[in-house]
């Protein structure tokens, strides 16, 4: 198994790298495009916003890589939007793999944005990504854009409006939470993923 790090100057590169140690795979931090292509299993992390996440990708020569690559993939946190379709943030032109437009959370008395800490999540969908997620599971989040339900979420949450927390679309995936800050739900995750 040959597991990389897509560096696209994610900040949470470093914790999600551990995460993955401790479930012993030692995953590898690079920006160049035939470790990419080559393989098993391709993470793309991110923290941060959208237009600067695309605009590394896109002058580290890594957007049609990205959009090409047939092995499983997975977004996380910035890195979920980014597969996504567009992002309302900056009006920013994302990967489009998931059928999606990433959305601001709408203000609400009450509501805090940056939705931050732990939420419950629903599974909404059957698939090897999810396997062992129980109802009522936790996971952390630090987001203030977030991916509208749809045919590709596999667990949702709610933060005044219902969102996705995990996709899939094909070979492509994505948690809107930090796997790596989210206790035994975040390494299942992870382990599932690792498995595909």
């Amino acid at each position: 198994m040959r597991v990389v790090l897509v560096d696209a100057g994610g900040t949470n590169i470093g914790s999600v790298r551990y995460a993955l140690q401790r479930l012993g795979t030692d995953a590898e931090l690079t920006s160049d495009a035939n470790r990419i292509r080559n393989a098993t299993h391709v993470i793309l992390p991110g923290v941060g916003a959208a237009a600067p996440g695309m605009r590394m990708l896109r002058e580290a020569g890594l957007v049609d890589v990205m959009r090409g690559l047939t092995q499983p993939v997975l977004g996380v946190c910035l890195g979920m939007q980014l597969l996504c379709a567009r992002s309302e943030e900056s009006d920013t032109e994302c990967l489009g793999m998931i059928p999606a437009t990433v959305r601001r959370f709408a203000e609400q008395p009450g509501l805090r944005v940056p939705h931050m800490g732990w939420n419950t999540l629903t599974a909404t969908g059957d698939h090897r990504l999810t396997a062992g997620l129980r109802q009522g599971d936790t996971a952390y989040f630090v987001h203030s854009y977030a991916v509208p339900t749809g045919d590709y979420t596999l667990a949702s949450s709610e933060h005044g409006t219902p969102f996705s927390a995990v996709v899939a679309s094909g070979n492509f995936m994505g948690m809107q939470f930090h796997p790596e800050r989210s206790a035994g739900v975040g390494a299942q995750l992870l382990r599932n993923f690792l498995s595909l």
